[in-house]
């Protein structure tokens, strides 16, 4: 699996890239906007996944994520996962706007744990969405504000939450200790509150969760 990694900090930049290549990866690293955007957009293949610091020199804003969102234009489904310090809810909006998957929003603390970083790296290049727990749970306030989600148990709550993780019927049933016969009532239930038509498919229902908390 091939990797442009986009980070600044020298320290964090080596880490990530020892632990890439350990598991099998060939790693491009890049520690600027520009640069990023050279790797991701120039010559005949896209790489299998884009690894992207939100903030790069020469700004320090949102070079790192301007950079990524320009490369998924020039190449629909370009597989982006997306480091952040603090969760930045117009970046995860920005991130999840093409509806198109592929794409992954963690906090810069998971890294830490390598199986967890190394897990969701495949599963973005693999067309999955992963998202960071405290950005789902952002996300959730800031629909509950108006009204989107105030109807669900906290059960359904704890379903919708690990189904925006991108987990699977039997994931969420082990990780809630309930059956899954369960877990596809509540599914049902939340979609039929938050009026979206669900569907068999895990990544398309996380978007179609993610899409209607964007609104």
């Amino acid at each position: 699996m091939r990797v442009v990694l986009a980070e600044d900090l020298f320290l964090l930049r080596d880490g990530l890239i020892r632990t890439l290549e350990e598991h099998g990866c060939e790693v491009v690293a890049v520690d600027n906007g520009p640069a990023l955007r050279r790797a991701l957009l120039d010559g005949a293949a896209p790489p299998d996944v884009a690894v992207v610091d939100v903030r790069l020199p020469p700004t320090f804003t949102d070079e790192g994520l301007r950079a990524a969102l320009e490369a998924r234009r020039a190449r629909p489904g370009l597989p982006v996962l997306v480091l952040s310090q603090y969760v930045e809810q117009l970046y995860a909006h920005e991130l999840l706007a093409g509806g198109d998957g592929a794409v992954g929003y963690l906090l810069k603390d998971r890294v830490t744990d390598t199986a967890q970083f190394v897990d969701a790296v495949r599963r973005v290049a693999a067309g999955g969405t992963v998202m960071d727990p405290q950005v789902i749970a952002r996300l959730l306030s800031r629909g509950e504000a108006r009204g989107s989600v105030g109807d669900l148990t906290p059960r359904e709550r704890d379903v919708l939450e690990l189904m925006a993780e991108g987990r699977s019927n039997a994931a969420i049933a082990g990780g809630l200790h309930i059956s899954e016969s369960a877990v596809a009532k509540h599914t049902a239930s939340i979609f039929a509150k938050l009026r979206i038509d669900p569907s068999p498919d895990d990544n398309r229902r996380v978007l179609a969760v993610l899409a209607y908390l964007r609104r």
